[in-house]
């Protein structure tokens, strides 16, 4: 099965099993499931997440309970403008600032609302990044919904110096989206370190390579045409 049969056999399991969540369907996105609040409580006992003040987070439905805890927790929260398409691509998330908005601000609307927009150059270097995922295999394989936004935002904070091949990269999926399938990973994709569920936590201990920054010779020129930090990057 090539990515998008990956993708396209989990939307639709979760769909017919009804541990799809809001909001739906899924089709499209990163599925939010039954049980992310238990998958995002059981991530808080790794040592990545009590070692880790500066946190990079998707901005999808699942991840959400993630981020409100990261923010509880007293950690600074990165979200992605979505499609990277301004020049400050990030939203940063100061728990000092928020007083009593943590729940609010770790949604996406309540990001813009509650955070401020920075460029990754004004960015504190990020300890652990959480990434969403529609599949996921035990090696460290990960398939995204599709747009390649994720491991972009990772090759332009690795420009940046933000993330390094040391950086723990985890997700919080539901069991059935860790599949027992070989997964294609190309040189611009993110391997994962840690695969969290609600039940079960699983090192991937991949021996595949994080990108070392942006791999231009890979960029779609429709894409790198929308994304004005990678126009300017090349313009420097």
């Amino acid at each position: 099965m090539d990515k998008q049969e990956i993708r396209e056999e989990i939307w639709k399991t979760m769909e017919e099993r009804n541990i799809a969540r809001f909001p739906r369907p899924v089709h499209g996105r990163i599925p939010n499931f039954v049980g992310a609040e238990e998958a995002a409580k059981k991530l808080t006992e790794l040592t990545e997440w009590a070692d880790a003040r500066v946190i990079k987070s998707n901005p999808d439905s699942p991840q959400k309970p993630v981020r409100e805890l990261a923010l509880q927790d007293g950690k600074i929260v990165y979200m992605a403008v979505p499609r990277l398409k301004e020049l400050e691509c990030f939203v940063e998330l100061d728990p000092r600032f928020l007083a009593s908005n943590a729940s609010r601000a770790s949604t996406i609307k309540g990001a813009f609302k509650y955070g401020r927009k920075i460029h990754p150059k004004n960015m504190k270097k990020v300890d652990l990044v959480i990434a969403g995922s529609v599949a996921v295999n035990e090696k460290g394989g990960r398939v995204g919904k599709g747009g390649g936004y994720s491991d972009l935002e990772f090759a332009i904070a690795s420009h940046f110096n933000l993330v390094s091949e040391d950086t723990p990269i985890v997700t919080t999926v539901h069991p059935v989206q860790v599949v027992d399938l070989d997964i294609e990973m190309k040189d611009h994709d993110v391997p994962l370190s840690t695969i969290v569920t609600k039940s079960k936590t699983i090192k991937t201990h991949s021996e595949l390579r994080k990108p070392a920054g942006i791999l231009w010779q890979e960029l779609d020129k429709q894409v790198y045409e929308n994304i004005p930090v990678l126009i300017s990057i090349q313009n420097r």
